[in-house]
């Protein structure tokens, strides 16, 4: 991954990104021959799930990686284990995204560079639940958290010069847009299904908004939905996937878009999109069968403003981003 020296791109439409990849790709597969010596990556939720096959690929190809995670203790042995097949020391740090004071400290001990922010972490349909500040538990752990984290390392990614952040969303987006009026269920009956696909709208959303503010520093945000893994995610449903075993991937295959968007020269300077099976998805004004594609709500640059304001507002960021 070079540093490009121009960024007209990242706000320029173009054609519909493919690549050589697919559906069946694997993380190694799109980052084979790729060299991220010298590159600093931090990946939220980098202990389980594709989390740690996303980890353990970026560090295999040299770069040096930070797993941001709740349990530090379990980052330690996906640490040690990453350690053990790819030779690449890797750091555990403390992130509890849904703890505003977890994010702050992350984001104050960092130094340096960032190149390579993968927001992974999250969690899905899970009982009603709001944090001390009234925010509804998916939306604050899977947007807010990542926003705030994202806005406060943004100089160490302004430092790195062309700097990539992922934004792990999922085809969840296509059952809900952002209720901008309501976003924290204070006044619907909460739907844990809803309340999820609200969150991966934001991610959509953030990915939009960021490129933009952002463009001048060199900074591309790009979204994607991994596709159906059997991961912790699914605890709150039984633990269980719906999906058809055919459809299914496994944790290698379902990082390797993750890995695309952070990695491959087709993105240099290319942001604001949202990937599935890497490669551009196709925009959607109606929900398909299939759950394929994404919602022209999520990719909408006047909702996406809209919730950059919001989120700066509930972070109390003010206008540092």
């Amino acid at each position: 991954m070079s540093q490009p020296t121009t960024h007209p791109t990242a706000t320029t439409p173009t054609a519909r990104i493919t690549t050589p990849f697919g559906f069946a790709s694997t993380a190694d597969e799109v980052a084979a021959g790729t060299d991220l010596s010298g590159r600093r990556a931090v990946v939220t939720g980098g202990a389980s799930g594709i989390g740690v096959e996303t980890a353990r690929t970026l560090a295999a190809a040299g770069a040096e990686v930070t797993l941001a995670v709740r349990n530090t203790e379990a980052g330690e042995r996906t640490a040690a284990d990453i350690a053990a097949t790819t030779g690449r020391t890797v750091r555990v740090a403390p992130l509890d995204l849904a703890d505003r004071a977890s994010v702050d400290a992350f984001t104050a001990a960092w130094s340096g560079p960032l190149h390579i922010l993968v927001n992974n972490a999250g969690i899905m349909a899970s009982p009603e639940e709001h944090t001390p500040e009234g925010w509804e538990l998916q939306f604050a752990t899977n947007h807010l958290g990542h926003f705030a984290l994202a806005t406060g390392l943004h100089p160490a990614l302004a430092a790195a010069g062309g700097a990539r952040v992922v934004a792990v969303s999922s085809s969840a987006n296509l059952l809900s847009p952002v209720v901008f009026d309501d976003p924290h269920f204070a006044f619907r009956s909460y739907d844990p299904w809803l309340a999820y696909g609200q969150s991966k709208t934001a991610n959509v959303l953030f990915a939009v908004a960021a490129t933009r503010h952002w463009a001048a520093d060199g900074i591309t945000v790009n979204a994607l939905n991994p596709g159906a893994i059997a991961t912790n995610l699914q605890r709150h449903v039984g633990n269980r996937l719906t999906t058809p075993p055919e459809s299914r991937k496994t944790t290698q295959q379902g990082a390797a878009t993750s890995v695309l968007l952070a990695t491959s020269p087709t993105l240099e300077g290319i942001g604001g999109r949202y990937f599935e099976d890497c490669a551009e998805a196709e925009t959607v004004t109606r929900r398909p069968d299939d759950y394929h594609g994404v919602a022209a709500y999520a990719l909408d640059p006047a909702n996406a403003e809209r919730l950059w304001e919001t989120s700066l507002q509930l972070t109390a960021r003010g206008r540092r981003a």
